[in-house]
Formats: C-alpha cells, sequence, structure tokens
C-alpha cells in the first residue's frame, strides 16, 4: 500500500500526465483506423520512447493500448468494419443498433465496459500478480491446445443462423490458417511455389477484408442513391448505462474475469479474450437468439473482457519477464533499454516504478471515460458523410493499413481476395465470424498439437495425462458432446410424441 501511495505523485507529475494524455489521443486514433491495430500504435511510439524516462515511456505504451482497443468499436459500430480484432467479436451487435439509432448507446455500452473491465485488470494485476502469473505458468503445451480447442468451439457459439454453416465457415477459417510452412516440418503447404504465402495469411489484411471489402462491395453493387440509409442516433452515449450496468452485471463481472486469466497466458491477448466472453455469454442468456441482432449482453461481456486483457498480459511480463502479448514483447524491450530486468527482482529494486505502472492503468481508464466520448461524439459525423465520399476513404486506409502490416502489395491482395471470399459467403448465409475465429486460434490449436505429439511420442494419453490437461480435455469434449446428445434426445421425443 505504501508504494501505492509513494506512486501517485509520480503519476500525476505534469510531464508524465501530460504524456499519458497525449498518448491517449493519439491511440485513439490510431485505433479508429481500421487495420492500424494497438501494437502498430505502440510501434510508432517506440522511437519517442528513447527520450522519455522509464515511467513516461511505460505510460505511454499502456494509455495508447487502453485507447486503441476500445477506439476499434466506433468504425465498427458505425460502419460494421472493425477497428482493431479485438472488436470484431460484437461488430454485428453495434453495428445493428446503429442501424436502428441506437449509435451512440452502442459505443457507450463499449465505452462503459471497457472501462470497467480495465479497472478490474487493473485491480487484479496490482494485488495478485505473483500468485496468478504463478499459475499461468503451469500451462504447458497440451493445455494451451485444449484452450484453442474451446476457442474454437466458441465459433459455432457465436454464429447466427445454422450451426453447418457456422461450422462451413469454421473451417475455412482453419484452412486459410494453414497456407503457409508447416510448424513442424518445414513444408510449404498451399502456397503454389509463391513466396510471399510461405509467410502464411496474417490476420489483419484478412480481418479487413472479409469485414471492409464486403461492405464496399455492398455498396457498391447495390442501386442506391447518395444518401445515407443509417438512421440519426437518437440516443445518448452515457443515457441509461446505469441500468445497463445493473442488468448485465453478471456480464461485466464474468467478461472481466476471464479476460484477465486469458490475458495471463501468453500468445491469447484480448482477441481470444474478447470471442470467448461472447460466446460464454450467450450461452448463458435467456434469449441467445438476440445475439448478433443488436443486444446489450454480447457488446457488454465482450467489451469488458478484451480491456481486462490488457491487465492480464502484463503480470507474466512483470513478473517473468515473458511477455504475454506483442505489446508487452515491445513494452519489455523498453524496459530493458532503460536498464530495467523484468522480472520478481523488480518489485523489490524498482517498486516505486513498478506500482507507478500499475497507477497508470487506473488513469488511463478513467481517461478513457473522457476522451472516449469525445471520440464518439465526433464520429457521428462519419454517419452523415454520403457514401459516395465515405467508401472511397474507407477503400483508402483498408489499403494502407493492410500495406503496413506486411510492408508489401501483398497484403493488400489478402484484403481483396479475402473480401470476396467473405463477400459471396455472405450472400449465401454463411457467417463470417466463424472464419475469423478459425484464422485467429488455426496457429495456435496446430502449434500446441504437434508439440504436444512429439513430447508423448505420438499417444493420445499425453493430452489427458496432466491434471489441468484432463479437466480442459473433459470439459471440452463435453461442450461439444452435449449440444449433440441434446439433438438426438429432441428428436427421440418427437417421434415418440408422433406415434403416441
Amino acid at each position: 500500500m505504501e508504494n501505492l501511495i509513494n506512486a501517485v505523485p509520480m503519476v500525476l507529475d505534469p510531464s508524465v500526465f501530460g504524456v499519458i494524455l497525449a498518448a491517449s489521443v493519439f491511440g485513439l486514433f490510431v485505433g479508429a483506423i481500421p487495420g492500424l491495430s494497438a501494437t502498430m500504435a505502440t510501434a510508432l511510439l517506440v522511437p519517442l520512447t528513447f527520450f522519455m524516462d522509464p515511467l513516461p515511456a511505460i505510460a505511454s505504451i499502456v494509455s495508447v493500448v487502453t485507447m486503441a482497443i476500445f477506439a476499434g468499436d466506433i468504425p465498427g459500430a458505425m460502419l460494421r468494419i472493425p477497428g482493431t480484432p479485438a472488436s470484431a467479436a460484437y461488430v454485428d451487435d453495434a453495428y445493428q443498433m446503429t442501424l436502428r439509432g441506437q449509435g451512440e448507446r452502442a459505443l457507450g455500452i463499449g465505452l462503459v465496459s471497457s472501462v470497467f473491465g480495465g479497472l478490474v485488470g487493473a485491480i487484479i494485476l496490482t494485488t495478485g500478480a505473483p500468485f496468478l502469473a504463478e499459475f499461468a505458468f503451469q500451462f504447458s503445451t497440451v493445455e494451451y491446445f485444449w484452450l484453442a480447442c474451446l476457442g474454437l468451439s466458441c465459433a459455432v457459439v457465436v454464429s447466427r443462423g445454422s450451426p453447418v454453416k457456422g461450422l462451413i465457415s469454421l473451417l475455412i477459417g482453419l484452412f486459410i490458417a494453414t497456407i503457409g510452412l508447416d510448424v513442424t516440418s518445414g513444408y510449404p503447404r498451399f502456397t503454389y511455389g509463391s513466396v510471399d504465402l510461405m509467410s502464411g495469411i496474417s490476420f489483419i489484411p484478412a480481418m479487413i477484408g472479409m469485414f471492409a471489402m464486403t461492405e464496399i462491395l455492398r455498396f457498391a453493387m447495390a442501386k442506391q442513391d447518395d444518401t445515407r440509409t443509417i438512421p440519426k442516433s437518437e440516443s445518448s452515449v452515457y443515457g441509461g448505462q446505469g441500468k445497463m450496468m445493473l442488468d448485465n452485471k453478471g456480464n461485466l463481472t464474468r467478461g472481466s474475469l476471464i479476460g484477465t486469466v486469458i490475458g495471463i497466458l501468453p500468445g491469447a491477448g484480448s482477441d481470444i479474450a474478447a470471442w470467448v466472453s461472447y460466446a460464454i455469454a450467450k450461452s448463458f442468456s435467456r434469449t441467445p437468439e438476440k445475439f448478433g441482432t443488436g443486444h446489450d449482453e454480447g457488446l457488454a461481456a465482450a467489451g469488458a473482457s478484451n480491456n481486462a486483457a490488457l491487465g492480464g498480459t502484463w503480470i507474466p511480463a512483470l513478473v517473468f519477464g515473458i511477455p504475454g502479448d506483442s505489446v508487452t514483447a515491445i513494452a519489455i524491450g523498453v524496459l530493458f533499454m532503460k536498464g530495467i530486468t523484468p522480472g520478481p527482482m523488480v518489485f523489490i529494486e524498482q517498486a516505486n516504478l513498478t506500482y507507478a505502472i500499475f497507477l497508470t492503468f487506473f488513469v488511463a481508464n478513467l481517461l478513457l471515460l473522457v476522451l472516449g466520448y469525445l471520440a464518439i461524439r465526433g464520429a457521428r459525423y462519419v454517419v452523415l458523410t454520403p457514401p459516395s465520399l465515405l467508401m472511397p476513404v474507407i477503400l483508402l486506409f483498408c489499403i494502407v493499413g493492410s500495406f503496413a502490416i506486411t510492408n508489401s502489395v501483398f497484403g493488400i491482395a489478402i484484403m481483396l481476395v479475402l473480401g470476396i471470399v467473405a463477400f459471396l459467403m455472405e450472400e449465401n448465409g454463411v457467417p463470417i465470424a466463424p472464419a475469423i475465429l478459425g484464422i485467429v486460434i488455426g496457429p495456435m490449436l496446430e502449434d500446441n498439437f504437434m508439440a504436444t505429439m512429439i513430447k508423448s511420442g505420438g499417444s493420445v494419453v499425453g493430452f489427458f495425462d496432466r491434471p489441468a490437461s484432463a479437466m480442459l480435455g473433459g470439459l471440452t469434449i463435453l461442450v461439444w458432446t452435449v449440444p449433440l446428445i441434446a439433438m438426438i434426445l429432441r428428436r427421440l421425443w418427437k417421434r415418440s410424441e408422433a406415434r403416441t
């Protein structure tokens, strides 16, 4: 507690707080542009951190990521184009609310949920970092394999309409994830002699194409005048948010805890946390059929989860010096550059600095309430822009974002090709969300499956020989079999009723 009190004047120092404010505005701007992720915003800050002291350097990274994760909701709600991968899980709900004239309310739910989840993640980071990190690092490749299986099982849950079409979409995403060099043998798969394809399909251009290009193609093929079909928002950002939080207190709490735990697991991060929380919220909901049609529950759960995961990713980074995601990998590099070695000793040798970093999470999330509100109010003008002017600008941002990720024209080609594929999928009633999830989790699934098989000598027993893996494996198999058993029982019941 004493270290936390000593950290307060360090964070509120004008030079540090000024950096936090500037980084927050920058994070909102970058996160709101489709294709420019929170990781890219962090990477762009690195040259500036060379001239900063350790605290403002790390505080700028914390602030820019906190803002960028939320800012990805803005183009998602207004245009159905998620600004960051973490926003893709609930983009349909946010966009459908905008179509009903509730765009600002949808973004308000995302804002309030993000701040709630971010504060919960910050509290857990501050109070339980050593304990939670020790638990997370008991996970081996087999536990990560089952975790990936659970994540993929969410694909059928989050998809609207036919579960069969959701499964088809998932398989398309998994197929795209296999393109490139085999993780074990290094043998090229589905590359057809292309050097660019050997590095695989980058997720960001794929996501931009499958969401943004479908909207552009749909507009180009539709016969419509140059007027905006989206109704003007008749809601307010904070109006009714207190009631929303009371109604969704279970989703907010569950999403925040799930996000923090998944964030602790190296390589998982906000993207998977948002998908898993959305799927779990749907499975617990009394009205799961409303998900994807503009429903509060999914927005609240996933919005809280993606920001809570940010706090979780810093636990292994600070306690063990092992990054939880690409952002904390950059942050660890900055700390090393400043002569600070992350690890258990940092809580003793740099206690005030460590708790000042913790405090930065609280400041950044509270600042999000103000800056996020201003960003949402400014975003209303996007809706009023004529589509003939807006769509070319969106296409330009898509091209720039896709090129920036791969630093080649190949990224643009990925975006265009998968945009056409996704357009054809949607035209035939096949949802996009499971395909996106397959692309995200596919590499994690394959990597850990192959590693586990090699360690166990090809024995299936290796997937159940540890307590944690047996528990996760049993849970995954239960998730797979319960719906099938329920379907069989329903059919038998209907047949017995028909006979009587």
